[in-house]
């Protein structure tokens, strides 16, 4: 009997680490962390955290969450204190 495959999409996020490199996160998928020194190793390891992370759900007889698509884009901007 062949296997039926689906294929799932993601938002991930990728952070600038302080010790260089990239902290990879996946809001749908709570506990999901991983890192990368490049940004295409972070792909690549973020791929591979989810691919287990569904995996383990999959063992556990447990449903694959829906996407958390980022609906707003974060500001970044500096605020000057003067004391």
């Amino acid at each position: 009997m062949a296997m039926m495959t689906k294929q799932y999409e993601f938002t991930v996020l990728f952070e600038p680490a302080e010790e260089g490199g990239y902290v990879v996160t996946c809001p749908a998928l709570p506990g999901l962390v991983t890192e990368g020194e490049s940004l295409a190793e972070a792909r690549g390891m973020a791929a591979d955290a989810i691919r287990t992370y569904l995996e383990s759900l999959a063992k556990d007889g447990l449903s694959v969450p829906e996407d958390k698509p980022l609906i707003l884009e974060p500001v970044k901007e500096s605020v000057c204190i003067t004391l």
